[in-house]
């Protein structure tokens, strides 16, 4: 870490930053310019607090040289994680998509849902059984009865499944209905307890970019869940807010390699929260898969005039069929393939 004084500065307020930078188990060095004078601390800089170094007094700045997420990033691992959800593998050379609709509704849906995913090649299936709404007074889920029906409908197809976890109080549950794969959605990015607590499982996570959310931020809030134990991390960029009201969020596309530098672990889109309209979702999802994304988290119901949930951004049992196609022969381009 790098401290600079102010031009204020005097032997004792530098004599005081290298105090605090001691009690932390780290070396101080000076070096003093001619009008600047800047203290290296070397050691592991994780220890130090910026914001309370930049609060003693002479101190102008203080400026990490070490990135604060250490288990996520590459430069500790530079070799990409490949997740195993099932045999299904993301990450590397192998692609993912995961489909199903917005919320769990009724046995006939998501038998019907989960026989339309598999005829399209898809191999995990999403269904929510638990909604965050912005209004109180929109559909909420159906709570644990949709859980077990979502189990029953995935099981019978022989598919995976991935649901939003809202609150630790229903983690048992959720292991007890053996989920296999445990969404964070973009509203629990940072709810650092629930956080805590699936970094103590051993089951594969998205986790889902807060809509406000920065990169830094983001791959902290993973170093939460990877600093508990659990390293089967998966991130999903979902669109994040801006001035643009046209579509419902804007996708960082950027993110995408911007994560893969930063971070060994998988990482896929959600074009359709991104978008928020059906007719988006194709396109979106090309440019992601396009852009090195491991996989996509893709809405799918079998009648998406009829769902309880985000009808407009579903796109159909044919069109998923269709976006299979034209995302498998993108992948042979890049080297990739759509993973068995």
């Amino acid at each position: 870490m790098i401290i600079v004084m102010n031009n204020l500065a005097t032997e004792e307020h530098i004599d005081n930053v290298l105090k605090k930078i001691k009690e932390k188990g780290l070396q101080g060095t000076v070096s003093k310019g001619t009008e600047k004078t800047v203290i290296g601390a070397v050691g592991d800089e994780r220890l130090l607090d910026p914001e309370l170094l930049e609060s003693l007094p002479g101190v102008e700045q203080a400026l990490r040289i070490v990135k604060p997420y250490k288990i996520v990033a590459r430069e500790w691992h530079p070799k990409d994680s490949v997740i195993d959800i099932k045999g299904h593998l993301i990450g590397g050379d192998h692609i993912q998509i995961i489909s199903g609709p917005c919320s769990v509704e009724t046995p006939d849906q998501m038998e019907k849902s989960a026989n339309a995913v598999k005829a399209a090649g898809v191999k995990l299936m999403r269904g929510g059984a638990f909604k965050p709404r912005t209004s109180p007074y929109s559909f909420q889920g159906s709570g644990f009865d949709g859980l077990d029906m979502f189990r029953q409908a995935a099981d019978k197809a022989g598919l995976p499944i991935v649901t939003e976890l809202l609150d630790v109080r229903h983690l048992d549950i959720f292991l007890e209905q053996k989920v296999d794969v445990i969404q964070i959605g973009t509203r629990s990015m940072q709810n650092f307890e629930l956080l805590k607590e699936v970094g103590k499982i051993n089951i594969p996570i998205i986790l889902k970019r807060g809509m406000s959310a920065t990169i830094s931020e983001w791959l902290m809030a993973a170093e939460y869940i990877a600093s508990g134990g659990n390293h089967n991390i998966i991130f999903c960029e979902r669109g994040i807010r801006t001035f643009e009201t046209y579509y419902r969020n804007v996708l960082d596309v950027t993110a995408i390699p911007v994560l893969k530098k930063e971070t060994h672990l998988p990482v896929i889109i959600d074009p359709s929260h991104a978008g928020g309209k059906a007719w988006m979702v194709a396109a979106l999802s090309r440019a992601g898969i396009a852009a090195g994304a491991d996989g996509l988290l893709v809405e799918m119901h079998p009648s998406p005039c009829d769902a309880w949930c985000d009808a407009d951004q579903a796109i159909n049992p044919e069109e998923l069929k269709k976006l299979m196609k034209e995302l498998t022969a993108i992948a042979k381009i890049l080297g990739r393939s759509i993973s068995e």
